[in-house]
């Protein structure tokens, strides 16, 4: 497999051949499936923010539009609303990377202007034809993640021929595109898209497979934080998917993911340790 650069996030350089990343989820909604409501506040949003950077999280990804199945869109007025005064108001007392979780360029590039160092658009820059431009023009790392469909639709049916096939197909596509447009190839960043046009089995399987998608050449984050399969599998609310969902990324680690995307990031850095010092010996 292709050994990988170092990650540079802002001022911050991750060595990805010698631990996982751990980057907290940080939802500015009325509406999000795990947490909807808890950090609409600024103030809920901020604190919340700094308790994850304590607790050890590498990134705090911050999203103001709910992008669960069945979701509707808000504005990009309304989502800029939303985040901007959290990016700033961490940005006062912490210097850890910000990721913005948004597929509309202008919403990207208020965040960024505010202090975000990273855009995660779960369309692979496909939804906003100047997302790119944004991402080439700032020097930013982007996460490209794997959809089926869109919120309101994709997870009406999923159907695929060849799964791993078809994802890594499309993920190598917005690859060489992001490259083609700019973007450098070592500010990449790859999710396959778990619960995003996906049934239970489609989602085991990605994660199963994994491995298969180092083959791209980029580092690869992981989000299966209290999901729905984890629920299925389970037979438990969202509120209580927290032990199942370390069983997925303890998985995930050993099959190749590089950042792991958690709603309890204590858990999630205890797990991605143990993990790590596995793989790669135990620190001294």
């Amino acid at each position: 497999m292709p050994l990988l650069p170092p990650l540079v996030i802002g001022p911050h350089t991750f060595d990805l051949a010698q631990r996982s990343l751990i980057m907290g989820v940080l939802n500015v909604t009325p509406d999000s499936f795990s947490d909807g409501g808890l950090f609409y506040s600024p103030n809920a949003a901020i604190h919340q923010a700094l308790q994850m950077a304590a607790q050890g999280a590498d990134l705090i990804d911050i999203g103001g539009e709910s992008t669960r199945p069945f979701s509707a869109p808000v504005s990009s007025q309304e989502e800029i609303n939303r985040v901007l005064p959290i990016i700033q108001a961490i940005r006062q007392h912490s210097d850890i990377p910000i990721s913005i979780d948004t597929y509309k360029a202008s919403v990207a590039q208020a965040a960024l202007d505010a202090g975000a160092d990273i855009i995660n658009d779960i369309s692979a820059l496909r939804f906003d034809p100047h997302m790119v431009q944004v991402a080439a023009s700032f020097k930013v790392p982007v996460v490209l993640m794997h959809m089926q469909g869109r919120p309101q639709d994709m997870q009406v049916d999923p159907h695929y021929d060849n799964l791993v096939a078809e994802v890594k197909a499309f993920l190598a596509q917005r690859r060489d595109f992001a490259v083609s447009q700019g973007i450098s190839p070592s500010h990449l960043i790859l999710d396959v898209g778990i619960g995003f046009g996906k049934t239970v089995a489609h989602n085991l399987e990605l994660i199963r497979r994994l491995d298969e998608f180092l083959e791209l050449g980029c580092p690869l984050l992981l989000g299966v934080s209290r999901k729905a399969f984890i629920g299925k599998i389970l037979n438990l609310p969202v509120t209580d998917r927290d032990i199942g969902s370390l069983g997925a990324m303890a998985v995930g680690l050993t099959r190749g993911a590089h950042i792991i995307r958690t709603h309890n990031v204590t858990f999630a850095k205890q797990v991605a340790a143990v993990v790590d010092a596995v793989q790669h010996g135990c620190p001294d």
